[in-house]
């Protein structure tokens, strides 16, 4: 598994965080942490398009963090249950791992060529 990836993932859980931080913060340091937890997830994020293409990086992101919080919220907050719901969350998740598993990573003849700027 390629570093980048891990980070990937782990901007995920950031987000699953800070997305229950958005709905459940009540004092002031409740609402910097969550805060804080965006400013993490989107910088984790940032590091990991440096060298991953940033369309799959962010499918995968946003499909972590939207399938983790129904999860969560349906665990640990009481939301309502539904395999409606359940079957599109699969579905999600079967989206984000296509689209990793589709994602080519660049060669090392691929990754120094120069952009295809006035090639016929």
């Amino acid at each position: 598994m390629n570093k980048h990836w891990l980070l990937v993932y782990a901007a995920g859980i950031i987000e699953i965080l800070w997305v229950i931080g958005l709905k459940h913060s009540d004092a002031w340091y409740e609402w910097v942490l969550t805060i804080l937890l965006l400013a993490s997830s989107f910088f984790v994020l940032i590091k990991a398009m440096e060298s991953l293409p940033s369309a799959t990086v962010y499918a995968v992101f946003t499909g972590i963090g939207t399938a983790g919080t129904n999860v969560v919220d349906t665990l640990v907050f009481g939301e309502s249950f539904s395999f409606l719901k359940v079957f599109f969350i699969a579905l999600l998740l079967a989206g984000v791992i296509g689209l990793k598993l589709v994602t080519h990573r660049p060669t090392a003849e691929t990754a120094n060529l120069p952009e295809a700027e006035g090639v016929s």
